[in-house]
C-alpha cells in the first residue's frame, strides 16, 4: 500500500492497550487511499493513565477523530464535549469525531452489529430479541437494537458483577427509547425457554465459546433453540462456535461476528469523512479469509 504523507495529511488512529493486533489501520488507510483522502490512521498503545493527556494532545493537533478500544471506552467520556444517543445509553465510546474543536463520542459497535443482522436477512424491527451478556459488546448491541426499533429486548446475564450494570442499561433503554427491555438470570432455564420461544433473534455477546475454549456454549440445552429463531454470535474465532453449530443442526439460520467488526469500522469512517467506505473492497481484501 502506497500512502503518501503530505504537509496537509490529517492524523487519526486507535487508542487502547494492546493495539498491535488491530486490523483497523489496514481497513481505514486502504479506504483513504482508494477515495483519495489525505488522512492517515495509526495505532497508539495508550492505557487509562495517559488517556487524558493524549486526548488533549489530539484535540490540540486537530486530528479528524479516533477510535477507542479496551481499556478506554468508558474512561474517555470525561474528556469529550458531547455523546451520541447510543453512547449515552451504553455509557461507552468507541469512536470520536473532532467537529471543529468539539470532540463528540459515538458507539458504532451496535451499528455494526445491526447491519450484520440485516445482511443476514433477519428483520427484527417490531419484534423480540434475546441477548446474552452484559459486557461492552452486549450493551452496545442492546442500545442500538432499541434505537433501531426492536419491540422487546430480553437481556440475559449471570448473577455477578455485571448484573447491576445490566439493570441500569435496561432502565435507560426503557426510559430513553420505545423498546421494552427486561433482565433475566441465565440460570433460569424455564424463563429462558419462554423468552426464546417468542424471540426472532438470539445473540451471544459473551466470550463463552471463544478459542481456545471452543467446547463451551452459553446455552446448555440446545432444545431451547427452534427453527424460527436466527442465532448469532459476536465471536468469530472459531468461525462457527458450538452454539452456532448446535443452532444450525436444529434448523436455525446463523451468522458470526466478523462483519460486525467490519461494519462498526464502516460507520466510524462515515462519521469522520462524510463518505462511504469502499466496504466491498475491504471485505474482500481483509475479511474473506476469516469467514
Amino acid at each position: 500500500m502506497n500512502l503518501p504523507i503530505t504537509g496537509h495529511t490529517r492524523l487519526g488512529g486507535l487508542l487502547g492497550s494492546p493495539v498491535a493486533h488491530s486490523i483497523s489501520p489496514m481497513m481505514h488507510n486502504t479506504s483513504f487511499q482508494k477515495l483519495g483522502l489525505d488522512y492517515v490512521y495509526l495505532c497508539f498503545d495508550v492505557g487509562e493513565e495517559k488517556l487524558g493527556n493524549v486526548v488533549k494532545a489530539f484535540r490540540d493537533m486537530n486530528v479528524y477523530g479516533f477510535n477507542l478500544t479496551m481499556p478506554n471506552k468508558e474512561a474517555v467520556i470525561p474528556y469529550l464535549d458531547d455523546l451520541s444517543l447510543a453512547a449515552q445509553l451504553v455509557g461507552a465510546v468507541n469512536t470520536v469525531k473532532n467537529d471543529n474543536g468539539r470532540l463528540i463520542g459515538y458507539n458504532t459497535d451496535g451499528t455494526g452489529f445491526m447491519k450484520s443482522v440485516r445482511e443476514a436477512g433477519c428483520e427484527i424491527a417490531g419484534k423480540e430479541m434475546t441477548l446474552l451478556g452484559a459486557g461492552g459488546a452486549a450493551c452496545a448491541i442492546a442500545a442500538q437494537a432499541a434505537i433501531d426499533g426492536v419491540k422487546k429486548l430480553h437481556l440475559v446475564s449471570r448473577l455477578g458483577r455485571s448484573w447491576e450494570k445490566a439493570g441500569r442499561l435496561v432502565e435507560r433503554i426503557n426510559k430513553g427509547t420505545g423498546c421494552q427491555a427486561d433482565l433475566t438470570d441465565l440460570a433460569d432455564t424455564k424463563a429462558l425457554r419462554s423468552l426464546l420461544a417468542s424471540s426472532t433473534l438470539l445473540t451471544n455477546a459473551t466470550s463463552v465459546g471463544m478459542a481456545p475454549n471452543t467446547d463451551a456454549s452459553p446455552i446448555s440445552d440446545p432444545s431451547l433453540l427452534h427453527p424460527e429463531l436466527t442465532v448469532s454470535d459476536v465471536i468469530y474465532n472459531p468461525r462457527e462456535t458450538r452454539l452456532l453449530a448446535e443452532a444450525r443442526a436444529r434448523g436455525c439460520k446463523t451468522f458470526n461476528g466478523m462483519y460486525m467488526l467490519l461494519y462498526q469500522g464502516e460507520e466510524a469512517f462515515r462519521i469522520w469523512t462524510g463518505q462511504e467506505m469502499p466496504t466491498q473492497l475491504i471485505k474482500e481484501k481483509y475479511f474473506s479469509l476469516h469467514l
